[in-house]
């Protein structure tokens, strides 16, 4: 089996953070050049499911799960699996308050979000810690094994999650010129 971690602090709003990290459509500019479709065939309550087409013209259907008030999504490639026998992605979303983040720190940080105001905080929104999580197995017949795919992730996380945040941020800095 396969496993990745990855994450980024991303210096906007969750509310923001969230909505745009989860808008299908705008995958083809959030992951750079992975993605040259994102289409949503349907969506019902917090599920979406869609399809993406990759620079190869590989396409497979996927669904999504949206919990935005507990912090996190979750998804799972449907069809089809190949070249996986399964794929599951959790992506997380923890509002980091300044300061807490740093390794030393010794006080306790609630488990949900300091709202503006609180505990002494200010009116600015805390930066958001987005972690992508996949766990997966690949098909015995695939080119490559879990280690050589955890590795391709790894590495498409880390510049994908970069772009997020850049485009993340800009979007955080013109509406708060806006207001």
């Amino acid at each position: 089996m396969g496993h990745t971690c990855n994450s980024i602090i991303i210096n906007a709003p969750y509310d923001l953070v969230f909505d745009i990290s989860n808008d299908i459509p705008r995958w083809t500019e959030l992951f750079g050049t992975e993605y040259k479709k994102a289409e949503v065939l349907e969506k019902k309550d917090n599920k979406i499911t869609f399809r993406l087409t990759d620079e190869d013209d590989k396409s497979w259907v996927s669904w999504r799960l949206l919990f935005k008030d507990k912090y996190f999504a979750y998804a799972q490639r449907h069809e089809p699996l190949f070249p996986f026998k399964y794929m599951k992605i959790v992506w997380l979303y923890t509002p980091k308050p300044e300061g807490v983040a740093l390794a030393t720190a010794q006080k306790r940080v609630p488990a949900g979000p300091i709202r503006p105001g609180e505990g002494g905080q200010t009116t600015d929104p805390c930066p958001v810690e987005m972690a992508w999580i996949q766990h997966f197995e690949m098909d015995e017949k695939a080119k490559f094994n879990d280690q050589q795919i955890e590795g391709f992730i790894n590495e498409g996380s880390r510049h994908n999650l970069k772009i997020f945040k850049e485009i993340i941020e800009r979007e955080a800095a013109t509406a708060k010129v806006k207001s």
